[in-house]
């Protein structure tokens, strides 16, 4: 299988694009399932109902409400742009298309990951002294790491994959913008390129199973710690 140089940008920056924003998302994801699986507070489900609404507005939406709010004329993009930051047609749009449609997989199962946790621990610790952030740490966040490395990888493959909030945001600017799934897409639109597309979908394969593996094996190694 020969890959062109198009074919490894879209790969590298599928890959850029998914990484950061697993990680630049991860401890919000963490913070805020922790408040919905141990928190009680007026408004609760409307947080709830905030955090999943990405998986259920059509992608396109969630694009088209990010290109108002974040582009050159929204309100968030023009007061971004005076401080030199642009996100609309940037591969840092992509990052947070990706982050906003990812962020409710890796909330959920964190989330289920905390509620498995016995709360008679969390309260055992407090009562012998341990403050609120020192049972988070060496209780709750241990137990469930198990969950938080399945959130990631979830969120690391939603952000992988996506391809409707993205190009809707940032559209599919070769070298810049264009992932994996626009790439495809785009091959798939030129006569005699279904063989870069074949190639970029192998790629993409493999990639996914690559990162349940390796999320498999961190998992059953953080279980028997």
């Amino acid at each position: 299988m020969s890959l062109g140089p198009e074919e490894w940008q879209a790969i590298t920056l599928s890959l850029q694009v998914a990484l950061t924003a697993t990680i630049l998302s991860l401890p919000l994801a963490i913070w805020v399932a922790h408040v919905l699986a141990r928190k009680t507070f007026p408004g609760k489900q409307i947080l709830n109902a905030a955090v999943h609404l990405p998986l259920i507005l059509p992608p396109v939406v969630t694009g088209y409400l990010l290109l108002l709010a974040f582009g050159a004329q929204g309100a968030i993009g023009a007061m971004l742009a005076k401080i030199g930051v642009t996100l609309a047609f940037k591969w840092t749009g992509a990052v947070l298309a990706s982050a906003i449609m990812a962020f409710p997989l890796m909330v959920r199962a964190i989330r289920l990951g905390i509620e498995a946790v016995d709360p008679k621990l969390e309260q055992a610790a407090t009562t012998l002294g341990a403050s609120p952030a020192k049972v988070f740490a060496t209780i709750t966040l241990p137990m469930c790491l198990p969950a938080i490395i399945a959130g990631a990888v979830l969120a690391f493959a939603k952000a992988l994959g996506e391809f409707g909030a993205t190009i809707t945001f940032v559209a599919s600017i070769p070298g810049e913008t264009r992932t994996l799934p626009s790439a495809i897409y785009a091959f798939l639109q030129v006569p005699g390129a279904e063989r870069s597309a074949i190639n970029l979908t192998i790629i993409a394969v493999i990639i996914a199973v690559a990162a349940l593996l390796i999320s498999e094996w961190l998992a059953q190694k953080a279980a028997r710690r």
